[in-house]
């Protein structure tokens, strides 16, 4: 379970979510609800893009290691657009890779931050707190 003080952090905020892997999207979808988030999920980078277009959210998290266009492709595309959000949308990258190498890459990819999986609900929810600049208690 989570603390009482993380059941409303996320509050209103658009979480855009993009695993391959369904249970990974589901896990992660039903955290970020519980604390009060909108989430959208995505299963590929394609979609991911269309749905940023059309939906404007304050958040991305994607997961790196995806076939086809991992999560490096998606967040280069992002940050190349003319769009402002696209260039400043604080995005955190989920992956499997947690060495300081894997983590310098993701960062200089233009992720803000960097979680490994397995994902620990608790630290999923104060890292997007953190990134879109709300207090947890």
């Amino acid at each position: 379970g989570l603390p009482a003080g993380l059941s409303t952090v996320l509050e209103s905020l658009r979480i855009l979510v993009v695993d391959d892997e369904a249970d990974s999207r589901e896990l992660v979808s039903a955290i970020l609800t519980r604390c009060g988030g909108e989430v959208r999920v995505c299963e590929s980078a394609d979609e991911a893009l269309q749905t940023f277009r059309s939906w404007k959210p304050d958040i991305l998290i994607s997961d790196i290691g995806m076939p086809n266009q991992d999560g490096f492709d998606l967040i280069k595309k992002l940050r190349k657009q003319r769009l402002k959000l696209a260039k400043e949308i604080p995005a955190i990258a989920l992956t499997a890779y947690a060495t300081d190498d894997d983590r310098a890459r993701t960062l200089s990819a233009g992720f803000q931050m960097h979680i490994s999986k397995p994902i620990e609900p608790k630290a999923l929810v104060r890292s997007i707190a953190g990134a879109v600049g709300r207090k947890v208690s």
